[in-house]
């Protein structure tokens, strides 16, 4: 204990946080965990803000880049994103410090609507969301990039050190059978449900970033898609909120029932 906080950290990490924040009053565990990293809520002098903490070697360098994307994308308009405020890193732990946004994920939002039209709207404003990300070209990210070949190497060294869902079979699969190419446009890299966050009835912005990255568009729609694929009514909801492309079952199988298997 420090302080008589409720909270495990150390007096190094406590000073670093609180050149930003200002003196902490309180912090809290919150509910909805990702597998990746823990998430804390910070009530400081300045405001309220978000501690993510990483401690496995694969998911801290996940926080790294989301750290770098958040950092790049600090004060630009056209992306909506938790703001910036810092990245700590320690011998065994990752630490980013962010704005904490009141607003929930769609995946709640989606589990406490309370008719089918509610679910659709949050669904057409998902897609329509999405839709004007894949229609941004921001200057913060590299253009000049093979995005599926350098997944297919990651998901290659994911998958050597035991560190994914996938198998060598379906790993080679992908390889034989990968789809034709499309234009690559600016993606989230991650875009489920869980990674992206209501306010007012309206999906507005992003979380989870790391994979936030010039890529395959069909990806992020695949991962939008995965949970309410076997709804035509929340799936055309998306589509109408979109308005670029509708995945084949192709398209669909090769990204969420294969690729995201590495990752």
């Amino acid at each position: 204990m420090t302080r008589g906080l409720k909270f495990n950290i150390n007096e190094e990490l406590l000073s670093n946080i609180e050149k930003s924040t200002g003196r902490i009053h309180q912090v809290d565990l919150l509910d909805d965990q990702g597998w990746t990293s823990t998430v804390h809520k910070i009530s400081a002098e300045n405001g309220l803000y978000i501690l993510k903490s990483s401690f496995k070697e694969k998911y801290r360098e996940w926080l790294k880049t989301e750290a770098e994307v958040l950092k790049n994308l600090k004060g630009q308009h056209e992306i909506p994103v938790p703001f910036y405020i810092d990245y700590i890193e320690a011998a065994d732990q990752n630490h980013l410090l962010m704005t904490f946004e009141k607003r929930v994920t769609l995946t709640k939002a989606l589990r406490d609507a309370g008719s089918k039209n509610e679910k659709k709207h949050l669904m057409k404003s998902f897609g329509k969301l999405l839709g004007r990300l894949h229609g941004t070209s921001s200057p913060h990210f590299n253009w000049n990039i093979n995005w599926l070949e350098g997944e297919l190497k990651r998901a290659e060294r994911y998958l050597e050190a035991g560190e994914c869902d996938g198998d060598r079979v379906l790993f080679e699969k992908l390889k034989i059978n990968s789809l034709p190419e499309i234009r690559q446009t600016l993606i989230h890299g991650d875009c489920t449900t869980d990674n992206v966050m209501v306010t007012e009835g309206k999906v507005s912005l992003f979380i989870d970033v790391a994979g936030m990255t010039v890529g395959d568009p069909r990806y992020d729609v695949a991962l939008a898609l995965r949970k309410v694929m076997a709804d035509s009514e929340l799936t055309e909801a998306f589509y109408e909120g979109y308005e670029r492309f509708r995945l084949s079952s192709k398209e669909f199988n090769y990204f969420e029932n294969g690729l995201y298997e590495f990752f």
